[in-house]
């Protein structure tokens, strides 16, 4: 089942915005190809959206990932915006 995600050796935050309809297959895809890192690693990866109000985070469990998903009600997150 769930384990605490605290667990995690790395925390990875992608700057700028990320489209939040991918789901599991297309975050991971992101982070293999766009990050070059291992999605199946011990660590931990948010995303955040284009409103700055919503945050996906994806971790691989050991079996299985898990993807978690926060919309903030008041207020908004402050996400670095990185040029391409």
């Amino acid at each position: 089942m769930l384990r605490d995600i605290s667990h995690a050796e790395q925390i990875y935050v992608a700057c700028g915005y990320t489209d939040l309809r991918k789901s599991i297959d297309g975050l991971s895809a992101m982070v293999q190809q766009s990050f070059q890192l291992d999605p199946f690693s011990n660590a931990l990866f948010l995303f955040c959206g284009r409103r700055c109000d919503r945050l996906k985070a994806l971790y691989w469990e050991g079996n299985g990932f898990v993807l978690l998903y926060k919309r903030l009600e008041w207020g908004a997150l402050s996400v670095a915006a990185v040029g391409k």
